[in-house]
């Protein structure tokens, strides 16, 4: 019966759990600074815009007085309203696109997720690695291959499980939506 090269399956099972691992660390840390900065600049655009609507209605409401003072024509102020509606209701609209960042935030949250849950299963590669003995009978190691491919399976159904809904945004002032 031939010998199974154990010290080289050891090895291979231990350097890629070692580089995968490094890898996904470094896949997380820029997910999660990528969630960071949408967070940060739809805080600031959503700011920004309610901003622009509040100068835009405070100088309609500036014209309306003014016009009102000086008695200038007031079939002008059907039009300046209707200016105030289109504004105001370009503004929702943006700020109703904008939404998309929490739906951006649940896919990069499931993202994290599955990095976190494959970091694991890389984890259990390693371990399982660690156990072969160059001693064993070859019918052993492939029972204990058998057990490592059955874990892995294992973990990786579990962690694609929870993880292959739509996501959603509710509860926003224009409707729900539901991507994928």
């Amino acid at each position: 019966m031939k010998t199974l090269p154990i010290d080289e399956l050891r090895g291979l099972l231990s350097a890629v759990s070692e580089h995968g691992q490094q890898h996904l660390l470094e896949v997380e840390a820029d997910l999660l600074q990528t969630t960071y900065l949408l967070s940060a600049a739809v805080d600031k655009l959503s700011v920004s815009f309610m901003a622009i609507h509040a100068a835009v209605s405070a100088q309609q409401q500036a014209l309306a007085d003014i016009m009102s003072e000086r008695g200038l024509e007031m079939a002008q102020l059907p039009q300046l309203e209707a200016f105030e509606q289109q504004i105001s209701n370009e503004v929702d609209l943006v700020v109703s696109a904008l939404q998309f960042q929490d739906m951006t935030s649940q896919l990069l949250t499931r993202t994290i997720k599955r990095v976190i849950g494959l970091k694991g299963l890389l984890q259990e590669l390693s371990a399982h690695g660690d156990r072969v003995e160059p001693d064993q009978e070859h019918a052993e190691i492939a029972r204990f291959l058998a057990q490592l491919s059955d874990n892995l399976h294992a973990g990786s159904h579990a962690l694609s499980g929870g993880l292959r809904r739509s996501v959603d945004q509710q509860h926003m002032d224009s409707g729900e939506i539901e991507l994928f």
